[in-house]
């Protein structure tokens, strides 16, 4: 193993230059908020959302104060509500007339041995994880058939590949986002939209820090080629190239930003 120190911080290069996008679970901290600040200095005017609203609009301003306020904009949103959902779309429309790039990135994770595990912690980890993924991926796709194009890219994880104990709920939601990425893709290709996929490892952050104890911290490091975690933009780069015209023939595929595909 290499002990390979954080890159240096790509500059934008106007991939997304006047496309509209939605980023959700995006306050702030982790890779929803790396993947909207690098949208926007990819051109792209872009509609940020989350639950959390207090953080939400924290970061609004934060975005804000550095792009302007005329390509960012914040709209709170659950996605395990449908009618929350259907206004986060409709707002993204009304505002930008258009929407050309869906970034679904909410999730929820938590730790509980399978045969302690409860119904609502299961429930709750896949309704978030996969139905929130489903719904919003079923929302951008009535808008963008109609339009006649766009592109959506779903935030899986080497998890759904990989076994890790404790992680039956969390994985078994983020299997099923890649196999909804894979259908999704196949049905999307007639209405001229793409929809893939990045399945991180471990891309660390402050919330992160807070969930997880530094025992597995340290052991999940330890697994990864480059001897250190990634840096949430480094996998909101990805993204940006998944939503992007270099990856134009790419569709159902699951991108592993990691070397911990199996």
């Amino acid at each position: 193993m290499t002990d390979v120190e954080s890159p240096s911080y790509v500059p934008g290069h106007g991939l997304l230059e006047g496309r509209t996008a939605v980023v959700t679970a995006a306050a702030g901290a982790g890779i929803g908020g790396a993947t909207a600040r690098r949208l926007l200095e990819e051109g792209a005017r872009v509609l940020i959302s989350d639950a959390h609203v207090r953080r939400l609009k924290e970061y609004e301003a934060e975005l804000a104060g550095e792009f302007g306020t005329a390509p960012v904009s914040a709209v709170p949103c659950d996605v395990t509500d449908e009618a929350q959902v259907r206004a986060l779309f409709d707002t993204a429309v009304r505002e930008h007339g258009r929407l050309d790039v869906v970034v679904n990135n909410a999730g929820l994770g938590g730790t509980a041995e399978l045969v302690d595990m409860t119904d609502d912690q299961w429930s709750r980890v896949l309704d978030v994880t996969l139905n929130g993924t489903f719904r919003c991926t079923r929302a951008a796709l009535r808008l963008m058939r109609d339009t006649g194009g766009g592109v959506i890219v779903n935030n899986a994880s080497v998890v759904g590949w990989r076994a890790q104990a404790g992680q039956a709920h969390y994985a078994a939601a983020k299997a099923g986002v890649m196999a909804l990425t894979r259908c999704a893709a196949v049905e999307a290709a007639a209405y001229g939209v793409r929809v893939n996929a990045v399945a991180p490892s471990l891309a660390l952050h402050p919330h992160l820090v807070k969930v997880t104890t530094p025992e597995l911290l340290t052991e999940l490091t330890a697994r990864e080629a480059y001897g250190r975690h990634a840096e949430p933009w480094e996998v909101a780069n990805v993204i940006v190239f998944l939503a992007s015209g270099y990856s134009s023939y790419m569709t159902g595929e699951v991108v592993s930003v990691s070397s911990r595909h199996p």
